[in-house]
């Protein structure tokens, strides 16, 4: 077994182990509130507005990174790229731990746009899935230095992950009127 292979070989179990693993925990903290539970925790309240901003900021370092690499650029690219990866992982803290110690938000709008908002919100919590093993895979092969690999699945990869961190700002301004 060559090298680019070993590496991707020691890696595919841990890309599926978290693939599986982030959205379960994330689905099941979702549900756990630290009040709720007895502990004497302050809401969180002030988190939403922060991890939008960095959904926003991911959006602009994902194009960033591609307008690196398209100018060959890939030392550029690969630190565009690890700082994307960086951001999600902080939002996803702060997630976390707003939804662990405030009550969800409620959509209050109607009509037309109550359908616009779950349209994407839908979207985005799908794709928000799907893009962790399109990511890590992503980022192996070009561990792997198998960049005509890494090239083909991050033309399905970067869209994605664009969507997602896009839709994550869009999410936050349509329900940012309706918090408490």
């Amino acid at each position: 077994m060559n090298t680019q292979n070993a590496t991707e070989q020691k890696y595919n179990k841990w890309i599926w182990i978290l693939s599986i693993v982030i959205p379960l925990a994330v689905a099941g903290l979702f549900g756990v509130n630290l009040k709720r539970l007895g502990f004497d925790v302050e809401p969180l309240t002030f988190l939403p507005p922060i991890y939008a901003t960095i959904n926003g900021f991911t959006a602009v370092v994902l194009v960033f990174a591609v307008i690196m690499i398209k100018k060959g650029n890939r030392i550029a690219h690969e630190r565009l790229m690890k700082l994307a990866i960086a951001l999600s992982v902080c939002f996803l803290l702060l997630y976390i731990g707003y939804h662990m110690t405030s009550e969800s938000t409620k959509f209050g709008g109607e009509g037309a746009i109550k359908f616009i908002y779950y349209f994407i919100l839908i979207t985005h919590i799908l794709l928000s899935i799907a893009v962790i093993p399109l990511v890590l895979i992503t980022y192996v092969k070009a561990l792997a230095q198998r960049f005509d690999k890494h090239k083909k699945i991050a033309r399905i990869t970067f869209p994605l992950w664009l969507y997602v961190a896009v839709t994550g700002v869009v999410v936050y301004v349509m329900i940012s009127p309706y918090y408490v």
